[in-house]
């Protein structure tokens, strides 16, 4: 029988592993960096990473799924208590362009060292990545069914060109740093995309949700 507490202390040394990871990825990139070196960062020994994971590309799989899936609850519980899609649609925006500001070595590796690695978009089918689209799929329906939204727009196309839009800014502000106003920024990407959304005569402008105050 296990010892007490062991089971614990192996989540608590994968994770840090994890983190470590996320630390390396960014500053060397995900082919510059170095098995030993997410090691030592994560202050294990080199052979302990391979008690949890199969290689440094297994790394890069666990560092997306566990992250994406932190990243989807997150935006989850956010949205829940959120009346009306107009409002949801616009705090998503706000809540992933702040997350770049909050974590913005955790986005780099996640848009741009994903990105770097053929293998992984080819071998790996991401499960984190279909329920982030979820998250905007929901508020999609949401907003067709309640006569907001177009209903003749395809919301299986349209979440992925919403995607599309942010993780463009996310990129943009990670590779050269973000403008002198995020929040307006993000509250002006927001204001583009509703009036793209909306039924023709329906206020698009919907009150601002100041996620500072959350």
């Amino acid at each position: 029988m296990p010892a007490p507490g062991r089971s614990h202390g192996r989540s608590d040394k994968r994770q840090r592993i994890i983190e470590a990871a996320v630390e390396v990825f960014a500053e060397k990139g995900f082919f510059g960096a170095r098995v030993s070196e997410i090691a030592e960062a994560a202050g294990v020994a080199d052979g302990t990473i391979y008690l949890y994971f199969k290689s440094k590309d297994d790394i890069l799989i666990s560092v997306f799924e566990e992250k994406m899936t932190w990243i989807v609850r997150r935006l989850q519980e956010i949205l829940s208590p959120i009346e009306g899609a107009e409002a949801k649609l616009r705090r998503y925006v706000v809540e992933h362009l702040q997350l770049v500001l909050e974590q913005p070595k955790l986005i780099q590796v996640l848009t741009v060292e994903l990105r770097q690695s053929a293998r992984f978009v080819k071998q790996h089918s991401p499960k984190g990545f279909a329920k982030y689209l979820a998250v905007i799929g929901h508020i999609l329906d949401e907003g067709q069914r309640t006569g907001v939204f177009l209903t003749s727009l395809d919301t299986g196309l349209f979440r992925r060109v919403i995607f599309g839009a942010i993780d463009e800014i996310s990129l943009e502000w990670v590779l050269g740093g973000p403008p002198a106003d995020p929040h307006a920024a993000a509250h002006q990407v927001a204001d583009f995309i509703l009036r793209g959304l909306c039924v023709r005569g329906h206020p698009a402008d919907v009150p601002q949700i100041d996620n500072r105050e959350t």
